[in-house]
């Protein structure tokens, strides 16, 4: 494989990766606002963010080893698990790395879910909505197409959809958490 298809390559993995992510946060608040998509049973959405979840991983995976290949600039395996070490771009690529770590966390809890119990689970998955932003930061400052038309317009689409549904999120938590005990009571015996 040519220098030049490799470079295509971690773009073409970088895009996607950014567009599957935002795909699977988007999911994975609509499933913890215990929403649907239309024609999908509740269950399918937690099925269809568990197997996107793989999915983008897998399409990060190839964005990290297509990186790690590409001769063009020397980032190492260790560059990719251990932030801040690479002579190139340390600030941008530790970001990624810093990214992927808690992502990584994310699936291996998420993998051991059952053996480790729930609110463990939760706890360590809550670093999903931390890994996505600096995924995103890492993207924009060392992606080769930033700037560009068609990256800012998929950049901005990715940002505005997170930032609605987190919004959205954080507004559905807010009243839940505004109810009174009573009110909670009264809800309950009129259900």
């Amino acid at each position: 494989m040519t220098s030049e298809t490799l470079w295509y390559a971690n773009r073409a993995t970088g895009a996607v990766t950014l567009v599957l992510f935002t795909v699977v946060v988007l999911l994975g608040i609509a499933v913890r606002l215990r929403g649907r998509i239309p024609g999908l049973p509740r269950f399918g959405t937690v099925s269809l963010h568990r197997t996107l979840s793989l999915s983008a991983t897998a399409f990060l995976a190839a964005h990290i080893a297509v990186a790690v290949l590409d001769g063009y600039v020397n980032i190492t395996a260790v560059d990719a698990v251990v932030p801040f070490l690479s002579d190139y771009q340390p600030l941008w690529l530790g970001l990624g790395t810093v990214a992927f770590d808690l992502l990584l966390a994310v699936v291996v809890t998420s993998l051991l879910r059952e053996r480790l119990g729930h609110r463990t689970w939760r706890a360590v998955h809550w670093l999903a909505y931390a890994s996505w932003p600096v995924a995103l930061v890492h993207g924009i400052g060392i992606g080769t197409d930033t700037g560009t038309d068609w990256m800012t317009w998929l950049t901005v689409s990715c940002v505005a959809a997170v930032v609605a549904a987190f919004g959205l999120r954080v507004t559905h938590s807010v009243r839940l958490n505004r109810r009174t005990p009573a009110a909670l009571l009264r809800t309950a015996e009129g259900a």
